[in-house]
């Protein structure tokens, strides 16, 4: 009888759920892709392939899945792209790892023409996932936004920016097919799930203090190149500071307006 209730004992502690803390409250871990996009090969196959990474992951940083929301942070000068996530019902994003950026395209600066080459800087949200990509996968950024159609130096200020696989680029943001795939489906089912966009942060490099620094030192002879990434600093401190991003709006003059009041 002592060794039969033993082994009850044993198999009801195996069946308890893992209890984790999350942020304010504590909760049973949830593992739940969603069945976005799935009459589409690439995606099936990236499924099969990356779902146990995938799992992993979050499973490693303590957070269910997918995400209420996913933001991604670039870095020219770094060559990283940043994935952070933000549960259900919290506030704050939590820095999950980061990608690297396999390929570059144009210089230090914004887009401000189709055919410059270059990656533009600024605020953005992800708008469009095509699962028949030119290159495997790719996620549209929704450049131009009002403020780049403003400043723009000719009628077309370009387009089809994209986050996207192949290693190669003339102005996007390319991963290798690896990460691609994953970055894909955590975004993907983050937004498939809870409707949320993803939000896109590409940056010239990392704002603080050392990084201004920097820029004086590489564009120093251009002075609303200056300006320009001085108005974009407020937003990057925000969210390094809170680990949310700040809201703005587009003024008259067509500049980034940061609403950067302390959060408690």
């Amino acid at each position: 009888m002592k060794t039969l209730s033993s082994f009850i004992l044993l198999l009801t502690l195996s069946l308890w759920p893992v209890v984790v803390h999350s942020g304010q409250t504590t909760s049973t871990l949830k593992f739940r892709p969603t069945q976005a996009q799935k009459k589409f090969p690439r995606v099936r196959a990236a499924r099969q392939k990356r779902t146990e990474d995938i799992r992993h992951l979050f499973a490693k940083a303590k957070l269910n899945y997918p995400p209420a929301q996913v933001l991604l942070r670039s870095f020219k000068r770094e060559g990283i792209l940043e994935l952070w996530v933000r549960a259900h019902r919290q506030q704050k994003f939590v820095h999950l790892k980061n990608y690297q950026v396999c390929a570059k395209s144009g210089v230090l600066g914004p887009k401000r023409k189709r055919g410059d080459l270059q990656v533009p800087e600024g605020y953005y949200q992800i708008t469009w996932f095509n699962p028949n990509s030119n290159f495997l996968l790719s996620m549209k950024v929704n450049y131009p936004n009002p403020s780049d159609r403003a400043r723009a130096l000719a009628r077309d200020p370009g387009g089809d920016i994209f986050i996207h696989g192949s290693c190669v680029t003339i102005g996007c943001l390319p991963l290798t097919d690896r990460w691609i795939e994953e970055l894909y489906l955590i975004a993907l089912d983050s937004h498939w799930r809870h409707g949320n966009r993803p939000l896109v942060h590409v940056l010239p490099t990392r704002l603080d203090e050392q990084g201004m620094a920097w820029l004086q030192k590489e564009a120093g002879a251009k002075p609303k190149l200056q300006a320009f990434w001085q108005e974009l600093r407020p937003g990057y401190l925000y969210f390094e500071k809170n680990h949310m991003p700040a809201r703005f709006s587009i003024g008259k003059d067509f500049a980034y307006r940061f609403q950067t009041q302390e959060i408690n």
